[in-house]
C-alpha cells in the first residue's frame, strides 16, 4: 500500500491493547491515506476487531496514539465520529424492523439529507430492493450483510471501517 501524496485519514503509532494478562494488540503502527483501500490481515485472535474498536473510539488503548480524520481518538473522538461509519456481521440491526425502516431510523440519527433518495440509491447499488420491506430477522446472512453495508454507507462517510465485509456473501456479490 502506498500512501505517498495522500493525506493520512488514520494515523496509528505504537498501539497496544491489553486485557488483563492478554495482549490483543502489541505496538502496531500504520497510516491510511485519503482515498485508499486498506486491509488489516491476520488470523483469528490477531487483534483486527479490537483495532477497529479503538479506531471507532469504543475501546481505549493501553498505550499508543490514534488519530482519525485529524482527531485524537482518546480526547476528541466526537470530532471524527460523524464523518465515519462502520459495519460488522457481529453487530445486528434491529431484527423486527424492515431493511427500509432500519435505514430510515439510522438515516435520521445521522441527519442524512434527502434520505428517501439516498435509500433508493443504496438499494439499487447494493441490490437490496427486493427485500427492502422484509424484516431483518427474516433475511439470509448474506442479505443482512448487504443491509448492514447500506446502513454504513448512508451518511456517505469519509472513513468507512468494515469488519469482515464479505462475511456470508457469495463470491459474485462480494466482488
Amino acid at each position: 500500500m502506498s500512501n505517498v501524496g495522500n493525506p493520512a485519514v488514520v494515523v496509528v503509532a505504537g498501539l497496544t491493547k491489553r486485557f488483563g494478562l492478554v495482549t490483543a494488540i502489541d505496538g502496531i503502527s500504520f497510516r491510511v491515506g485519503e482515498g485508499s483501500t486498506t486491509a488489516l490481515l491476520g488470523g483469528n485472535g490477531a487483534g483486527k476487531t479490537t483495532t477497529l474498536a479503538i479506531l471507532l473510539g469504543l475501546l481505549l488503548p493501553t498505550s499508543g496514539t490514534v488519530r482519525v480524520l485529524g482527531a485524537d481518538m482518546m480526547r476528541q473522538r466526537y470530532q471524527a465520529l460523524s464523518r465515519m461509519n462502520f459495519s460488522s456481521p457481529y453487530v445486528d440491526l434491529p431484527r423486527r424492523l424492515s431493511v427500509e425502516e432500519n435505514l430510515i431510523v439510522y438515516g435520521r440519527l445521522y441527519g442524512v439529507a434527502r434520505l428517501k433518495q439516498r435509500i433508493r440509491d443504496l438499494a439499487r447499488d447494493l441490490e437490496i430492493e427486493p427485500f427492502l420491506r422484509r424484516p431483518i430477522g427474516e433475511l439470509s446472512a448474506g442479505q443482512r450483510t448487504r443491509a448492514a453495508l447500506a446502513k454504513a454507507l448512508l451518511n456517505e462517510p469519509r472513513l468507512l471501517l468494515l469488519d469482515e465485509p464479505t462475511a456470508s456473501l457469495d463470491p459474485d456479490t462480494a466482488d
